[in-house]
């Protein structure tokens, strides 16, 4: 296999299953060439004149569409954990006989873990979407037959809009739909809110099904995913298991330390005069990264300031701020829980967006560089400000990437991190894998001290005589070894099991096979 270093220094793959990849040239210098690709012309005459476009069962569907051996199927994330709709097409397609498919989800769940078994009998060749828990695992460990592909949510949209993935059947789960195809996910049992992750394979793919639990009768409104872009429905019994559909996890932490970094963060926010009238940010839903929306709350409200938009996933913290009036919109990308649903099916200011309009690099702009503060994690960032959200310090594939790498390229981009995790620091010399390049990232925060990377002199200047805990990026790696000592590197093969693409379809870096050995 061909490898050649690219301008990050990393070296990475020409060839990936078969396919030219260019090597990654630096933020913002690749530029694509030629027009976007675009599915077959349909007809009329081929569909029923009535709009109802049933079939019986997914197999069925999946023969009407015309599934065979070694072709891409895609699906979606919105269902998370309770993910039952990926399944049933993968178990349709054993009983089918039918092998080496390309299964390209918008992300994977532990839900999933059985894949491993669809891999082994030869059902599916790989997989270029998120590999988390069980599934990374086995691929990290050369279980996949083909190379593995990790992509943002927005260089999702642009390799299918740019012909790089070329989907032959796309499934999209559907909490609500009408014979005809139009569908939304506010309403019904499965509820999960937007559909917005199926965006790009409903318009770009060769044939798409729909299948759900609440079939309506036409027109399924408001409807989120049209119609005249589906060939078959199919009602089922269940498509999501609700429990696990929504993030029941969403709380703001209760660790000491996490709240810790929360404060800090907020704190460094308002000392650099990022927190004012009109400004806008995004947060995410973990623990950690809600509770720093907590604190940016409480600031605005001594402040007597609002912000103009928030960008989500959204949450029940995220909406109270809305129907508080501390936010003008909620641009919601994904929602994570009840509270986010009801809010997105009732209040105007709660606003639909997708992975074009927030992430998409190669279209005419995008949201992402509109947002003054972004809050972010990482499992790894070195000095050089490189992080890293796929692999773990011993080198297993265990997280996907997400709309992290889009909203790098917000205007301040912060990274709260613990100094370390397990006894292993989480500033290290250099990363694992790299996903995010350094130039991008503007401020670490860690529970020990602040580091600012130096290519940003205004937040230097703005921080000064704040009585904040500032460092050199090298100071706070110190300081973790001291209390840990120095990581070992992770113990790699020679084989690329999986590449990791940047934001414009380029090969940013690739991720190794795991010596057998390395981890229990």
């Amino acid at each position: 296999m061909e490898m050649v270093k690219n301008s990050a220094g990393r070296s990475v793959v020409t060839d990936i299953n078969g396919s030219a990849a260019v090597p990654f040239q630096g933020v913002g210098k690749y530029r694509p060439a030629g027009r976007k690709y675009a599915p077959p012309v349909a007809s009329c005459a081929d569909y029923p004149s009535d709009g109802d476009k049933r079939a019986g069962s997914i197999r069925e569907a999946l023969e009407k569409c015309g599934l065979r051996d070694g072709m891409t199927i895609s699906t979606h994330h919105h269902f998370r954990n309770g993910d039952l709709v990926a399944d049933m097409v993968f178990a349709a397609a054993k009983e089918m006989g039918v092998r080496d498919l390309v299964w390209f989800p918008s992300a994977s769940f532990p839900c999933h873990e059985h894949f491993t078994d669809y891999m082994k009998e030869g059902i599916i060749h790989h997989i270029e979407g998120s590999m988390n828990g069980p599934l990374g695992k086995f691929a990290s460990e050369g279980g996949m037959k083909g190379m593995g592909v990790l992509r943002s949510h927005g260089g999702r949209y642009q390799a299918v809009q740019d012909g790089e993935v070329h989907i032959d059947i796309a499934v999209i789960g559907a909490p609500s739909s009408d014979p005809f195809g139009n569908a939304n996910g506010l309403e019904g049992p499965s509820a999960c809110g937007l559909l917005g992750f199926a965006l790009a394979d409903s318009q770009y793919a060769d044939r798409v099904i729909v299948v759900t639990d609440n079939m309506v009768d036409f027109p399924c409104v408001p409807w989120q995913i049209q119609g005249n872009y589906v060939d078959v429905t199919v009602e089922v019994d269940k498509i999501g298991v609700p429990e696990r559909i929504i993030s029941g996890t969403t709380e703001i932490t209760r660790s000491p330390d996490r709240l810790l970094l929360a404060e800090l963060t907020a704190r460094f926010c308002d000392a650099a005069g990022l927190i004012r009238d009109g400004f806008s940010f995004q947060t995410g839903a973990g623990g950690t990264s809600l509770a720093v929306s907590d604190y940016f709350g409480k600031i605005m409200r001594e402040r007597g300031v609002k912000a103009r938009f928030a960008r989500g996933g959204s949450n029940k913290y995220l909406v109270s701020m809305l129907e508080e009036g501390l936010v003008d919109y909620i641009l919601d990308g994904q929602t994570f829980d009840l509270d986010g649903v009801k809010s997105m099916a009732r209040n105007p200011g709660h606003v639909w967006t997708s992975p074009f309009t927030s992430y998409n690099y190669h279209g005419k702009g995008n949201f992402a560089g509109m947002v003054d503060i972004v809050i972010l994690g990482a499992t790894e960032v070195d000095v050089s400000f490189n992080a890293n959200v796929v692999t773990h310090s011993d080198g297993y594939l265990l997280h996907g990437i997400g709309g992290w790498q889009n909203c790098l390229f917000s205007k301040t981009v912060i990274l709260p991190l613990p100094l370390f995790r397990d006894r292993i620091p989480v500033i290290i010399d250099s990363v694992t894998t790299l996903c995010g390049p350094g130039e991008l990232i503007d401020v670490i925060v860690t529970e020990r001290g602040i580091a600012i990377n130096p290519l940003r002199k205004d937040l230097l200047e703005a921080v000064k005589g704040s009585g904040l805990p500032i460092k050199r990026i090298e100071e706070l790696k110190m300081e973790a070894e001291q209390i840990c000592g120095r990581p070992a590197a992770a113990e790699l093969d020679e084989k690329v099991i999986a590449a990791i693409k940047w934001v414009d379809g380029t090969v940013l870096d690739v991720v190794r096979k795991v010596r057998t050995g390395n981890k229990s």
